[in-house]
């Protein structure tokens, strides 16, 4: 990780329960703990990686002065924390590394040089078709048959896997891709060789905006921003607008998370949120379950938003207990969100 210039000396050290961590303090900077929460997030990621030229202190400025009611017109460079990549679309990713590796070692470098900066991990999950069925080991049958058609691939796979660090591929068989982020690759608070910062994905997947409901910023992207994002490359962006979605009370006795969604997704398309962050706020926030959360994540792109954003609170918690996540992530998300006034 390239070190930060730390222009307003935001660099702190936080202790969870006995062990350090560095992370970049909000606080530090007048009006950033008063940007609303996926803005904070943009905030914390440019505190992080200030360098004076992709990210400069203007920068910063520009989102500790930002105005809900401007048009966006100030450009920053977003550097994700991970890639998730699906199947079809993330193959020629792995594909591309490879012919670098090639090109670097003809040229009589050292090719093992070439690897994803940030993690990347690909989800193997449309390709399993249904041969076998209505018996008690067909999912195993149709996995078997799975390996046997696409043998070339996924030894390919296998490859990058075992040969590129920072790439990681789950199997066939194993889940769908939205259910394996939020389930099982979602950090919600990375920790880096001792750095703690937000969870931030961009992924080849255009409902990869699950994760929001994590409190996990991030959206799809095509192949070719997903690569330069795995060499460390920046997302250029303009600081967007923010939409709040105030939800107060609870849900009525009959009402399903089917209504609630549909519902959400009516007001907001006749709202009008392309190219805008939607994030949900008030006390109503709480009743709704994480698998409600993401589910309304997983509809940003039938809205339009580039993200659908729930704060991280008790509920987060209690997934991520849910899911098997270890003792020390889940103190580490919730000491490092309170800290940063990232808490609902």
């Amino acid at each position: 990780m390239t070190e930060s210039l730390n222009s307003f000396n935001a660099e702190k050290t936080l202790d969870v329960k006995g062990k350090e961590y560095t992370y970049y303090d909000l606080t530090a900077v007048e009006g950033l703990e008063k940007l609303p929460y996926s803005l904070k997030v943009l905030a914390e990621n440019l505190l992080r990686t200030e360098d004076g030229k992709n990210v400069t202190k203007d920068h910063i400025n520009a989102l500790a002065n930002w105005d809900p009611q401007a048009e966006p017109d100030t450009e920053i460079q977003f550097t994700p924390a991970r890639v998730l990549m699906q199947d079809f679309t993330g193959v020629p990713c792995v594909v591309d590394l490879a012919t670098m590796r090639e090109a670097v070692s003809a040229l009589g470098g050292t090719p093992d040089q070439v690897n994803p900066l940030n993690p990347a991990e690909m989800v193997i999950d449309h390709s399993v078709i249904t041969e076998a069925f209505g018996s008690a080991d067909a999912l195993q049958k149709n996995v078997e048959i799975e390996y046997q058609r696409n043998e070339e691939r996924y030894q390919f796979l296998r490859w990058g896997a075992e040969n590129f660090s920072n790439f990681k591929v789950v199997p066939p068989g194993t889940g769908i891709v939205h259910q394996v982020n939020i389930e099982y690759l979602s950090r919600v608070v990375f920790d880096n060789d001792g750095v703690a910062y937000p969870d931030t994905c961009i992924g080849t997947d255009s409902h990869t905006t699950m994760e929001n409901g994590l409190g996990i910023l991030g959206w799809g992207v095509g192949g070719i921003e997903a690569e330069a994002a795995m060499l460390g490359q920046p997302v250029s962006m303009l600081i967007p607008k923010v939409v709040g979605f105030k939800l107060t009370g609870d849900i009525p006795a009959g009402v399903t998370a089917t209504d609630v969604v549909l519902t959400i997704t009516q007001m907001l398309r006749e709202h009008g949120v392309v190219q805008k962050f939607v994030e949900f706020y008030g006390n109503g926030v709480k009743s709704i379950p994480l698998a409600n959360r993401a589910t309304i994540g997983n509809m940003s792109p039938e809205f339009g938003s580039t993200a659908a954003m729930f704060p991280i609170d008790e509920e987060t918690i209690k997934y991520l207990e849910l899911t098997g996540r270890p003792q020390e992530q889940i103190d580490r998300v919730e000491a490092y969100s309170k800290a940063q006034t990232m808490w609902l």
